[in-house]
C-alpha cells in the first residue's frame, strides 16, 4: 500500500482533520474539514503531476494537502507548525524516508502567509492549492452576512484551477454574484495573492487570477515565457 493510501486510511489523521472542524466550527471560521483537506489534497497532486513532476513527488503532495490543517484541532495560530509537527511523527512511524518526511513537513509548516514562503515544489503546489479554495461550500450553516470571510465565500459561486504545462501558467479562476465585491476579495486575500505567485514562480511558472473573466493581478513572466494566453490550459476541477 502506497503511504498516500496509507494516510488517506489512517484514522488517527481523519480524526485531526475532523478535530480541527470540530474546533474552527466553534470558532465560526469557513469550513476546514475532510472536504478541505481532500480539495486541496487532489489540487496539489494535479498541479505536481500536470507540471511534470514524477508519481511519487504527487504522492507526497497530496499527503501535504490532506494533514496541512490538522494543527488547528489544537489552535488556529502556528496551525501549521503544529500540523508540520504532526506529520512529521504520523509519517515517520509509516517508516516514510526521513528525506521525503522533511519535504512534507517543510510545505505543510510553510502554507500560511503569515509565516511561510514556498521552499520546494510540494510546498508551492500546496501553497496555490490551499489559498484557491474560495467557494460558498466553505460558509458554515452559521453564515453571518456582517462578517467579510462569510460574505466573500458565500459570493463566490464557482472557482477552478488551470494548468498550461507549455505556456507555464497557473490560473486562478473565479465567478463571483454581487453579495460581496472584489475589493472585499482583495481586503482578505491579498497576501493570499502574493504568495501564490510566489509559489508560481519557484515551480517556473506565472499566476493569475481571474474574476469573472477579468484578469485581476500583473502577472511578472517568468524567464522563457513567451505567451500570455490562456488556450490549452487544463482545468483542475
Amino acid at each position: 500500500m502506497s503511504f498516500k493510501d496509507l494516510v488517506r486510511n489512517s484514522e488517527e489523521v481523519l480524526e485531526l482533520i475532523n478535530a480541527s472542524e470540530r474546533c474552527l466550527d466553534v470558532m465560526n471560521y469557513t469550513e476546514h474539514g475532510l472536504r478541505h483537506a481532500m480539495y486541496v489534497a487532489r489540487v496539489t497532486e494535479k498541479i505536481l503531476k500536470k507540471l511534470g513532476f514524477d508519481d511519487y513527488t504527487a504522492e507526497l503532495g497530496f499527503i501535504a494537502g490532506y494533514m496541512h490543517d490538522t494543527g488547528n484541532s489544537v489552535n488556529r495560530n502556528f496551525h501549521g507548525h503544529v500540523s508540520a509537527v504532526y506529520a512529521y511523527y504520523v509519517l515517520k512511524e509509516l517508516g516514510m524516508p526521513l528525506k521525503d518526511v522533511n519535504t512534507v513537513t517543510a510545505a505543510i509548516g510553510n502554507h500560511e502567509e503569515e509565516t511561510g514562503t514556498p521552499v520546494n515544489a510540494v510546498s508551492a503546489a500546496l501553497i496555490i492549492a490551499d489559498k484557491s479554495d474560495a467557494h460558498r461550500t466553505r460558509v458554515t450553516q452559521k453564515y453571518d452576512p456582517n462578517e467579510i470571510h462569510d460574505r466573500v465565500n458565500h459570493a463566490i459561486k464557482k472557482n477552478a484551477v488551470y494548468i498550461n504545462p507549455e505556456k507555464r501558467t497557473i490560473s486562478s479562476r473565479i465567478y463571483m454574484n454581487g453579495t460581496s465585491s472584489v475589493m472585499e476579495y482583495f481586503e482578505i486575500y491579498l497576501s493570499r495573492i502574493n504568495m501564490s505567485e510566489k509559489a508560481a514562480h519557484l515551480l517556473g511558472c506565472t499566476f493569475k487570477l481571474y474574476i469573472n473573466d477579468v484578469l485581476i493581478n500583473s502577472p511578472k513572466a517568468v524567464k522563457g515565457e513567451k505567451s500570455v494566453t490562456e488556450k490549452g490550459d487544463q482545468s483542475l476541477e
